[in-house]
């Protein structure tokens, strides 16, 4: 296998894409915040203290992703033309699902701002929520689907059997 992130002797560089054709490329990405019933409830009510959880998660998740190649290193600086991040509140087992879409025209993909997206919304919740619960559990973040580009359409399958799959 060969890492397009690194040269002939060993360094890291980004990759050159400019030999490539401009596609449409989308990428969607998801995870999870698992919280007590307590902290749910509030966040499902909208009496956090803090405020609109959901808003202010929804909008640092759609900055974070626009902030992607600030943050990774060797990622392209892509004009985004979409960005959307959703939740659904999941009362059993007590977490909030996150999904975050990203699009562009351009000649690299936009899995990085999904993922980016997702998980800075997700941390914003912790951020508003940490006073009612500091145990939140961040996890399950996985690019769900791609589009576009050289390697054409990509679905992730869901996780196996043993997996908690929200």
């Amino acid at each position: 296998m060969e890492f397009t992130h690194i040269d002939e002797k060993g360094n890291a560089r980004m990759v050159d894409v400019s030999e490539k054709s401009d596609t449409l490329r989308e990428a969607s990405a998801a995870g999870c915040i698992f919280m007590s019933r307590e902290c749910f409830e509030k966040l499902a009510e909208g009496s956090v203290q803090k405020g609109d959880v959901l808003g202010t998660a929804r909008v640092a998740g759609i900055m974070g992703a626009k902030k992607t190649s600030e943050l990774i290193p060797l990622c392209h600086i892509l004009n985004l033309t979409k960005l959307t991040v959703d939740f659904e509140l999941l009362p059993e087992p007590c977490a909030v699902r996150a999904v975050c879409t990203a699009g562009c025209t351009g000649k690299t993909g936009v899995e990085m701002e999904a993922l980016t997206g997702v998980n800075i919304a997700l941390l914003t919740i912790y951020d508003m929520c940490k006073a009612i619960d500091k145990s939140m559990e961040i996890g399950q973040i996985r690019l769900l689907r791609k589009s576009g580009g050289k390697s054409g359409n990509y679905v992730n399958p869901p996780p196996g059997p043993d997996a908690e799959n929200v």
